[in-house]
């Protein structure tokens, strides 16, 4: 028998702070670039006549300790409108000497945490220092994490949000605890219209931002679409920006941004400049000028969760947090 930690979202929420995931998710990715951790392309089982999916995610770290960690995930389109995350499930993580089962916690929580660290991470490394005004698009789950975490990296000054319902950007704008201003556009174009860094997190199938509406220099992150037969971002958006993916099998397999513009625009892998991790390490490079448009696809990786529980788990057993149970 082993002791086995459970992580409810609110502990996962408690124990995990946004300007320390970001150097996690930093870490992390850099590993994945220096050949330090392992991963294949996600699992995904999509049954007949099913709106929802399930999707597993696993992956293995070697130094400084090896571990093993595997996030097993439901998306259910529909549980917005149920007052419930679309992302439902959990992370494990396993011994990597061992193999044993040492925790259990809530993918929900670290889903919504980690996604806009890392977005946090592309954006410190892909946008303009000086980037002033923000835009989001889409005002669910991840919105409010991903502007606390542009908080963190960006000299905001001024932020937009948009949604399908005027009443949840409005809300949302409303509640945001920001130093710097937050308010609810009346289009996506109104709120992408002259940002300098713009963030989608919406479940559109079909694109929600046009190339036309985007200034010169911006930085976008497209963070909300994971599948083949979803994007945010039209084709020529893609096509003439540097793009940037979180790891290149995924893109080419999972992105509707890259597939669709393979398709509309005759791009090929090529078009991909870099990983986000070589960037981070110096093997490639990121923005070439501040004229340049720069995009970034997140699809979300494994290793980023593995790193989550690793970090988790030593400090909820530290500090005393979560529960723990004979297993």
């Amino acid at each position: 028998m082993s002791d086995l930690l459970v992580l409810a979202h609110e502990d996962v929420k408690g124990l995990l702070p946004m300007d320390e995931c970001i150097e996690l998710m930093a870490e992390a990715l850099s590993d994945l670039a220096r050949g330090r951790s392992w991963q294949p392309l996600r699992f995904v089982v999509r049954p007949p006549e099913e709106q929802s999916l399930m999707g597993l995610m696993p992956a293995h770290r070697s130094p400084p300790g090896p571990a093993y960690g595997l996030k097993a995930v439901c998306i259910f389109p529909g549980n917005p409108a149920r007052g419930l995350d679309a992302h439902q499930g959990g992370v494990l993580l396993f011994d990597g000497e061992t193999g044993q089962l040492r925790a259990l916690i809530d993918g929900s929580a670290v889903t919504s945490i980690r996604t806009a660290a890392v977005t946090a991470v592309a954006t410190r490394a892909l946008a303009r220092p000086d980037s002033r005004v923000l835009a989001i698009v889409g005002s669910g789950v991840q919105a409010r994490p991903h502007l606390e975490a542009m908080a963190k990296v960006l000299p905001l000054e001024h932020a937009r949000v948009w949604s399908r319902t005027p009443e949840h950007a409005q809300a949302f704008a409303a509640e945001a605890e920001m130093p710097f201003s937050v308010e609810a556009a009346g289009s996506a174009e109104a709120a992408v219209r002259g940002a300098d860094v713009v963030v989608t997190v919406t479940s559109a199938r079909e694109p929600v931002v046009e190339r036309s509406w985007l200034a010169r220099g911006a930085h976008v992150n497209a963070v909300g679409s994971s599948i083949p037969t979803a994007r945010e971002l039209d084709s020529a958006t893609i096509a003439a920006a540097a793009l940037f993916v979180d790891r290149r099998e995924s893109a080419v397999n999972e992105s509707g941004e890259y597939l669709r513009a393979v398709e509309e625009e005759e791009i090929g892998p090529d078009h991909i400049r870099a990983e986000l991790g070589e960037v981070l390490v110096g093997s490639h490079e990121g923005r070439r000028s501040d004229e340049e448009l720069t995009v970034f696809v997140s699809l979300g990786l494994a290793v980023e969760d593995l790193a989550v529980a690793e970090y988790l788990d030593r400090r909820a057993r530290s500090e005393g947090a979560g529960a723990v149970v004979q297993f």
